[in-house]
């Protein structure tokens, strides 16, 4: 199954969605959605395996790695949201949605949208933490991310992740 996420930097999606258990591929770039929603915004396209990762975990994830309750002033370039390819699946989506704000204190901005277009970023930015995960950058935005991974869902994470964190 693919789906596209998008709420942050794509260079800290992509490294979150790496290190997951059931994916099978991060494709990182810029997505649109239908008017109005069709200004190109950093994301990533998951392919996954929802019987290895469920859904609703596959989403709790997303909401938990990047500022799903605000509505920052980078929200254009940074929009909450999960892309569907299909009309069933945007309706299983808004249901978790709405099945996960009761574990958050305020109201979920991640907006359910049709993925309508995707482009991959620059081949030099693709596996950006993989390619330097010493980067000032990394190390001040991805690795807390990866640090919540570990602690919230270790048992989600690839083996060679787990591995990292011993």
């Amino acid at each position: 199954m693919r789906i596209g996420l998008g709420g942050g930097c794509h260079w800290c999606t992509e490294a979150v969605f790496q290190a997951i258990a059931g994916i099978s591929n991060v494709d990182q770039g810029f997505i649109r959605s239908d008017p109005p929603e069709d200004a190109w915004s950093e994301a990533v396209v998951v392919t996954f395996d929802p019987a290895a990762l469920p859904l609703e975990v596959l989403i709790e994830i997303h909401l938990r790695t990047h500022s799903s309750t605000s509505r920052h002033k980078l929200r254009g370039k940074y929009r909450s949201a999960v892309y569907v390819y299909d009309a069933g699946t945007g309706v299983k989506v808004g249901r978790i949605l709405r099945d996960l704000q009761h574990g958050f204190d305020e109201p979920l901005v991640t907006s359910v949208l049709t993925l309508a277009d995707f482009k991959a970023s620059d081949e030099r930015f693709r596996n950006y933490f993989a390619n330097g995960p010493d980067r000032p950058f990394c190390k001040t935005y991805i690795d807390p991310k990866l640090v919540l991974l570990r602690r919230e869902y270790g048992n989600r994470l690839r083996a060679v992740e787990v591995e990292a964190a011993e």
